[in-house]
């Protein structure tokens, strides 16, 4: 009786694994088929470029004495579509340049891992192959402050300010005792070349789109970050930046920002946030990095981490302001 109630459990096991096997290869079939239909019916949003054999994407608008890179945040699933509000508000006064790091946007994946080296060097080549001469301002969001204040300290002849949007620096976490994300298996990023992503995404997509109650995205413009999101949310470059931000901000850990360089970072004003029992801010934590006020300063906004989703009117008029006042 043992032996046959056995011998059932180990066919039902079987039977388990092969329609899972089974539904795992239809679902990656399906997403490599509407991936590349979708890829074909709707066109990259920017140019096209080569760098180290792969195509990067980058957005061009706008011209200005001054050349505005914007870098996203972790996980952006379409830079270019998530910016597109606050880089029309800067390009009335100023070349705006949004870069999609590989793995972002219409961007290829990379075998390259995801250190601040090979993103700043693959940012250099992109901008260099389109033909766009620096100095740059710089314009992180979030963990691409890291990538920022490494460029400004590699490559410091290249970069003629920065300007923050509640941008990760390497000193926050100790200043705000958090712990780092754990470690993610480099198999989650399976889940998105065999189609997770895009049943996630179709079911919950407002944990991958911006937030539109501003008014400031078109419904083109949501729809098209819907479907960027499913071919690209959470895939194996994103998996791969998530596990390299120790050693980033480790790599960056001894980095400051000069005082003659002109820095705004734009942050949060604590309205949304509960009080911390020991008084710091992110206004407080991004002081920490200011050395000279005559041309370096802090904004507080009352907004989301992603402050552009409903701040960009503010944020861009301040941005021109502040540059024309730091270079005439």
């Amino acid at each position: 009786m043992c032996k046959k109630v056995l011998r059932g459990m180990a066919r039902v096991t079987k039977f388990v694994f092969l329609a899972l096997a089974v539904v795992l290869l239809l679902s990656t079939a399906i997403h490599q088929v509407l991936t590349a239909a979708e890829k074909q019916r709707f066109s990259p949003l920017g140019d096209m470029v080569s760098v180290d054999g792969q195509r990067m994407s980058l957005y061009v608008t706008g011209s200005g004495a001054h050349t505005i890179v914007l870098m996203p945040g972790l996980g952006t699933a379409s830079p270019i579509c998530d910016f597109m509000p606050l880089a029309e508000r800067l390009a009335k006064n100023n070349r705006v340049v949004i870069v999609e790091p590989f793995g972002y946007g219409w961007s290829d994946t990379t075998a390259k891992a995801r250190t601040v080296e090979n993103i700043v060097s693959e940012l250099r080549a992109a901008l260099q192959a389109d033909h766009i001469e620096g100095p740059y301002v710089l314009m992180p969001h979030s963990i691409s402050g890291l990538d920022a204040i490494y460029y400004a300290n590699t490559y410091p002849d290249e970069v003629a300010a920065v300007v923050g949007i509640d941008c990760t620096l390497p000193k926050m976490d100790a200043y705000f005792g958090e712990t780092l994300p754990e470690h993610i298996p480099g198999a989650a990023g399976l889940l998105c070349p065999m189609g997770a992503m895009r049943w996630i995404t179709l079911l919950s997509p407002d944990n991958f789109i911006s937030e539109n109650s501003a008014g400031y995205y078109s419904d083109e413009n949501m729809a098209m970050q819907r479907r960027i999101a499913g071919w690209t949310a959470d895939n194996c470059n994103v998996i791969d930046q998530m596990n390299h931000i120790a050693q980033n901000i480790d790599t960056t850990q001894g980095m400051a920002f000069s005082p003659d360089m002109p820095l705004l970072f734009f942050t949060r004003d604590g309205s949304t946030q509960s009080p911390r029992a020991d008084g710091k801010t992110s206004v407080s934590f991004f002081e920490t990095y200011i050395s000279n006020e005559s041309c370096q300063q802090v904004e507080a906004l009352n907004g989301h981490h992603y402050l552009h989703w409903a701040d960009a009117d503010k944020m861009a008029a301040e941005t021109t302001t502040f540059l024309s006042r730091q270079f005439g």
